[in-house]
């Protein structure tokens, strides 16, 4: 019998990609935007660090609670794929979701370096640390971030209505610590909308591998400890 993931019309699939397109491209313009704003408002740190990973938090929070009901509130390539590989999402939908994702990265950088007229750099991912530390960090933070979402959007014994604060939670604290060591991205999407627009993509390789390495632990993991009763079915996720 086929899944009915993998049968979803055309109409259906492009509705869901939609919603993760709008929320990709909102977690970038307002997350990017509020380091680049900040930059050009000549504030001199009127957000701060702490202002920004706020901001990150509260735009994923609350885009997983308009949408997450649509599409699932990926907006990070690393969680669609994380999902696919633990049997929680459809391969069929993965390269949907992964062009919405990048596409809208991309767009909203474009957005945040005209509006900001400062360097189409600001707001992107740079790692302060070595490359091997670097990798590291970004992996130990999303594979954090993959495990309460696991938690949250595919285990019906979880607050699914406290998804939105749970996952936001995670992204702010994540930011938190590791933004000044490596700009704590945990997606990939993300890392490259800013990358692309100033053409500096020498980074990507460490901001691509390490999250979806972290994303695919994550959620193994959590299906390895969800300790289900004997006797239910434990391939019963979201999406």
């Amino acid at each position: 019998m086929n899944n009915p993931i993998d049968t979803l019309p055309v109409k259906r699939q492009l509705q869901k990609c939609a919603a993760e397109f709008i929320g990709t491209f909102a977690l970038v313009f307002f997350g990017c935007g509020a380091a680049s704003f900040d930059v050009m408002s000549g504030l001199g740190g009127g957000l701060g660090h702490l202002g920004v990973s706020l901001v990150f938090g509260g735009v994923i929070m609350v885009m997983i609670l308009a949408t997450g009901h649509l599409s699932g509130a990926h907006f990070n390539p690393a969680v669609t794929i994380a999902f696919a590989v633990s049997n929680k999402f459809s391969w069929s939908q993965v390269p949907g979701y992964l062009i919405a994702q990048f596409t809208a990265a991309i767009i909203a950088a474009y957005f945040v370096a005209e509006l900001s007229q400062v360097s189409a750099s600001t707001g992107a991912t740079i790692p302060y640390i070595s490359i091997d530390g670097a990798f590291a960090l970004e992996a130990v933070l999303t594979f954090f971030l993959m495990f309460v979402i696991s938690s949250v959007a595919t285990d019906s014994r979880a607050v699914g209505e406290l998804a939105g604060v749970a996952i936001g939670g995670t992204v702010t604290i994540a930011a938190l610590v590791g933004g000044p060591l490596t700009g704590a991205s945990m997606n990939p999407a993300r890392s490259l909308g800013p990358a692309f627009v100033s053409g500096e993509l020498q980074f990507m390789p460490l901001y691509f591998g390490a999250p979806i390495v972290g994303a695919i632990v994550g959620a193994l993991t959590y299906n390895f400890i969800r300790c289900y009763p004997e006797g239910i079915d434990r391939a019963d996720g979201c999406c």
